[in-house]
């Protein structure tokens, strides 16, 4: 069981609060296709051959890329690669690049999943975030992929920026329902440093994320989708039955994954590593023979750490079975100690091999799994 991760790092604007890697220049599009080809095969052997359940076009923005691009890319990984004949196959998209004949094209391609990143269904929210959509097409572009016959559908909505009353966030969870929708991933505003947001906070130009308010909108998203008949599988992840997200399931399950371009990261059970988050100077790197990428081993209590912090954000919890069966007696030992400060307040529930976050921990899972890391033994 293992993933494939394509980065794409081209867009057509920058969204103020995104620090992801990308450009907004396609100068090196057609470099980069080429060298994205030549990395998988490069990185033919890192998954030692274990069959791909799901593949990712990330970015940046994917759904820039024609539909030939992205064939040229499948085609390449399905002749390397083991794949499974149920893969999930799934696009990142903006809204405006999802024209009919786009859409059209798109189901000549093994795509079977999109992640449209609607964020508001307010054009002056939009505006703010400069996105660069407008509200009009976030619903046009999903009603269109479902008449095309794509049924496997996420979008995204953020909460917890200044712009975001109370009524408009329960709108814009309203409209999403209205698009029946099987899954929607929904995240509260952060403002990373090196972003145009974090400058203009500084400047005094925005106002700074209210925690309370994203706090209120989070537990008014929960209760709004669980009413509806979502599971909240993830703290950020809500789906329909038969809808979970495959491919951030497995990097939950520290299953191994493998990502292809610029800033991708991968991880192969014991080992993570990502590449240079620089396209030109991953290109010139890739056509020497050489990938560009840092890379660190992880030992015990990293490999501990990172399954609680991941753990306690899924509805599966964490498994002390598993601790005890991969880990040294004493760590799982700490952890329980460390964990019965957090059941007092009623933010953990320990059940049988299980630890999970409960409703009201789930606003503080992050602070919880950093509590509860283990310290490095000397």
């Amino acid at each position: 069981m293992a993933g494939i991760y394509i980065h794409i790092p081209f867009c057509k604007q920058a969204c103020h609060y995104c620090d992801f890697h990308f450009s907004t220049s396609l100068t090196y599009k057609d470099e980069m296709m080429n060298v994205l080809k030549k990395e998988l095969r490069m990185q033919k052997a890192y998954l030692s051959g274990e069959e791909i359940q799901t593949i990712y076009f990330g970015g940046g923005t994917p759904s820039l890329l024609p539909a030939a691009a992205l064939n040229t890319l499948t085609d390449e990984i399905f002749h390397l690669y083991p794949v499974a004949a149920n893969a999930e196959i799934t696009m990142e998209a903006n809204p405006d690049d999802l024209s009919q004949q786009q859409v059209k094209e798109l189901r000549t391609t093994p795509v079977n999943r999109f992640s449209i990143g609607i964020q508001s269904f307010y054009d002056e929210d939009l505006k703010w975030m400069n996105r660069a959509h407008r509200a009009s097409e976030a619903e046009a572009s999903v009603k269109r992929v479902q008449d095309a016959g794509f049924g496997n559908i996420t979008i995204d909505l953020i909460y917890g920026y200044p712009l975001l009353s109370d009524e408009k966030w329960k709108s814009n969870i309203r409209k999403a329902l209205d698009l029946e929708v099987p899954h929607i991933s929904s995240y509260s505003l952060t403002v990373e440093p090196k972003t145009a947001l974090a400058h203009m906070i500084k400047a005094g130009k925005e106002r700074n994320v209210d925690d309370e308010q994203a706090a209120a909108q989070f537990e008014r998203l929960m209760a709004e989708l669980a009413d509806a008949g979502f599971i909240h599988y993830e703290i950020s992840n809500f789906c329909k039955e038969g809808h979970h997200y495959r491919h951030n399931s497995n990097y939950w399950k520290g299953a191994k994954y493998l990502g292809i371009g610029p800033s991708a990261h991968s991880f192969n059970g014991y080992e993570r590593q990502w590449n240079i988050a620089n396209n030109a100077k991953y290109i010139a790197s890739i056509e020497t023979g050489i990938i560009p990428f840092e890379h660190e081993v992880l030992n015990d209590t990293q490999c501990l750490n990172e399954y609680i912090m991941i753990s306690l954000r899924t509805m599966y919890g964490c498994d002390l079975d598993k601790l005890h069966a991969e880990f040294d007696r004493a760590y799982v030992e700490e952890l329980i100690g460390k964990a019965q400060v957090f059941i007092g307040r009623g933010w953990l529930e320990h059940t049988g091999n299980l630890l999970r976050t409960t409703q009201a921990g789930k606003l503080y899972a992050d602070h919880i799994a950093s509590e509860l890391f283990i310290e490095e033994k000397k």
